[in-house]
């Protein structure tokens, strides 16, 4: 441990973070709530001997899980920062990895440097639950969902939209405007997966709206209503947000990010029955 840091020169670290979110109140630090955020600073602070704060490419829902979460920090001293991830990792908890850790220089930012997000949400639409898969999706089982028909309700939100409609209370953000990058909805066996890819995200954004399309899938929303709710951001409309487990943030992009794809890009498997 340092004694002291104020005139040791610092250097900034770059880290790639998995976490299941199912024990978690969420990314952001909370006081008196267990958060990914703050676990994995107590570890970086034992280890330096001093608190540091990370900084998080996004914050996630309490019981929302990460495939590749991106964060940062600064730090003195002689580890290595490619020696982050090994070291972090034998003073986290089970439920969080460091998948790797890079030197990036003093203005990249994990945050502010991203160029994307993107999400993953998994539904189980079999009728009998299955415990090996509900921690990791919506057991929706209460009527078919066409999806086709949730692709169709996704093609209009590509692009630059004010999507108050999505946005929940409690958040600092003050514009809702979020330019979608990708939306798609396809199926495997037993499973439904939606993926959204945008330049951000607003608070609670990806439950609203996967809330709605199931709606939409299962014929109790019509396509046109779907549309005008958010077009003419009728918030009062949006009833319901998807449980949390469901969802995953998948990745994190960067025109400038120091890991190979194969530590970040695709790193949350889909479930499937053989």
């Amino acid at each position: 441990m340092l004694e002291s840091h104020s005139s040791t020169p610092t250097y900034r670290v770059a880290l790639v973070i998995q976490y299941l979110g199912t024990h978690f109140h969420g990314w952001q630090r909370q006081l008196q709530q267990r958060t990914v955020q703050e676990e994995i600073e107590k570890a970086i602070s034992v280890i330096l001997g001093y608190h540091v704060t990370l900084h998080g490419a996004g914050r996630t829902d309490a019981g929302v899980h990460a495939a590749a979460q991106v964060a940062h920090f600064d730090a003195t001293g002689r580890i290595p920062a490619e020696k982050w991830a090994t070291v972090l990792n034998s003073y986290l908890p089970k439920d969080i990895l460091i998948r790797a850790s890079a030197g990036v220089s003093n203005s990249w930012h994990a945050r502010f440097s991203a160029a994307y997000r993107r999400y993953r949400y998994t539904l189980y639409t079999e009728d009998r639950p299955n415990l090996f898969v509900k921690p990791f999706s919506w057991h929706y089982y209460y009527a078919p969902l066409d999806e086709a028909l949730i692709q169709a309700a996704l093609k209009p939100l590509m692009g630059k939209h004010h999507l108050a409609a999505f946005h929940r209370a409690g958040s600092k953000r003050k514009h809702s405007w979020v330019e979608v990058q990708a939306a798609e909805c396809y199926r495997s066996g037993s499973f439904l997966h939606i993926e959204i890819q945008a330049d951000g995200f607003l608070y609670g954004m990806v439950r609203l709206l996967v809330g709605m399309l199931v709606e939409v899938g299962s014929l109790e929303r019509s396509l046109s209503n779907f549309t005008e709710i958010w077009t003419y951001q009728h918030r009062e409309k949006v009833k319901y947000a998807a449980p949390p487990q469901g969802l995953c943030l998948l990745r994190v992009g960067y025109s400038d990010f120091p890991f190979p794809q194969e530590v970040w890009y695709d790193t949350l498997p889909k479930l499937v029955f053989s």
